[in-house]
């Protein structure tokens, strides 16, 4: 059985990640215009470093929870039979165990040349524009996937829900694009679709069968479920 997982912030923020966008649509009090456009990079540097180098550190606070550990328990049993894909970019997945992760709006603990194209480990800061390991240039920006670009790895996701037989979607709002049509493509591959989350999410009517609650309580449930179907 080949199973394709998505992962949205709800399942972080239960490792006490915070959200980006509040209720009045600001990311920790700035404009999503100013911190997760390549815009606002442009127009001012300085704020959008300093965002991500404050949302870096704050990753040393947080810990995986029993959702992140027991998706790692999946994979060491299915391998590649497992795809997890997650919005976040957090490290919480790898360091609950799992390996075989795609973060497809990218890493906080990432950089990004725009010079050279090269991905490197992200220092502490970005702020005092350190070279890239690479050319050399002080051109490092966060490796993070802004509001008006491409996700990454789209094409290995969508052959990957194409060959599922179950999509299963944990801890997302169902209202970002592209990953909210995922359970669509799936679906009409005849994959089975499952919603694990929270709150019903924006797209939860697409879904075969949807489950409320805490990831941390839903997510072991579902993996013992399909291990010991196997």
């Amino acid at each position: 059985m080949k199973i394709v997982v998505l992962t949205g912030a709800g399942i972080s923020a239960e490792s006490g990640v915070p959200t980006f966008r509040a209720a009045d649509g600001l990311w920790e009090g700035h404009r999503v215009e100013d911190v997760a456009t390549p815009e606002g990079f442009q127009w001012n540097p300085e704020i959008v470093q300093t965002f991500y180098d404050q949302r870096r550190a704050a990753l040393d606070t947080v810990d995986p929870n029993p959702a992140h550990e027991a998706l790692a328990r999946l994979e060491s049993v299915l391998g590649d039979d497992l795809l997890l894909v997650t919005q976040n970019i957090d490290d919480l997945h790898e360091r609950g165990g799992s390996q075989r992760v795609i973060h497809m709006h990218g890493e906080l603990r990432s950089a990004l040349c725009t010079s050279c194209g090269r991905r490197s480990p992200a220092p502490a800061t970005l702020l005092d524009h350190p070279p890239c390991p690479g050319c050399g240039l002080p051109q490092l920006r966060p490796d993070v996937v802004w509001f008006g670009e491409i996700p990454y790895r789209m094409d290995e996701i969508e052959s990957a829900l194409f060959a599922a037989d179950l999509f299963v979607s944990i801890g997302t709002s169902g209202a970002v694009y592209p990953a909210a049509g995922f359970v669509q493509l799936a679906r009409t591959r005849g994959a089975h679709t499952l919603e694990l989350n929270l709150d019903p999410s924006e797209g939860s009517h697409y879904f075969h069968e949807s489950r409320q609650g805490p990831a941390g309580k839903l997510v072991p449930l579902w993996v013992d479920q399909v291990l010991a179907g196997l």
